[in-house]
């Protein structure tokens, strides 16, 4: 996940920020496991990947809707205040459409299919978590990023300058 928003972003600080959401989703998942009274199964394993994917899309449009907006001349602020509410209703309607799809499994309603259950579980839970959290999260972490991003940018382009400088001084003597 890392790698694939590090090359859609060009950046290596705000993959960072999708891949914050991870944990909460893992978070919730493992909640619901325990909520439930289901172990951590090969099968819930397999919901934690499908997971994985579905937080990290949530997260992803979020962020990439910011940089469209910045990209247009807004501020950060500008850009964040008018990307979450744009951007909260396909969030939630994409998070209520896997919850919705994952709720006959994890009820376990036709025969033979409690051992399903674990993976509609962990989907459920971490979703909801996730969705909830990142609503919040993914817009103060990209404040941060940001910041962090701005400041060791002028620290690079002081040390070039410094290079430079010295690189003059040293072929002129």
């Amino acid at each position: 996940v890392y790698l694939v928003t590090a090359a859609l972003y060009n950046s290596l600080l705000q993959p960072l920020n999708v891949m914050l959401t991870i944990p909460m989703a893992l978070v919730g998942g493992v909640f619901g496991l325990w909520v439930t009274g289901n172990a951590l199964s090969m099968i819930a394993m397999i919901g934690v990947i499908q997971l994985v994917g579905l937080v990290g899309k949530n997260a992803i449009l979020m962020v990439d809707f910011t940089n469209t907006l910045r990209g247009r001349g807004l501020s950060r602020t500008e850009a964040l205040l008018q990307a979450g509410p744009t951007r909260m209703k396909p969030i939630l309607m994409t998070t209520l459409a896997a919850i919705g799809g994952a709720l006959p499994t994890a009820l376990a309603v036709n025969e033979g299919s409690e051992w399903r259950a674990p993976m509609a579980i962990v989907v459920i839970f971490g979703l909801a978590v996730s969705t909830l959290l990142s609503l919040l999260v993914v817009p103060a972490t990209y404040c941060i990023f940001d910041q962090v991003g701005i400041f060791f940018g002028r620290m690079g382009r002081g040390f070039m300058g410094l290079a430079g400088i010295l690189g003059k001084r040293k072929g002129g003597d």
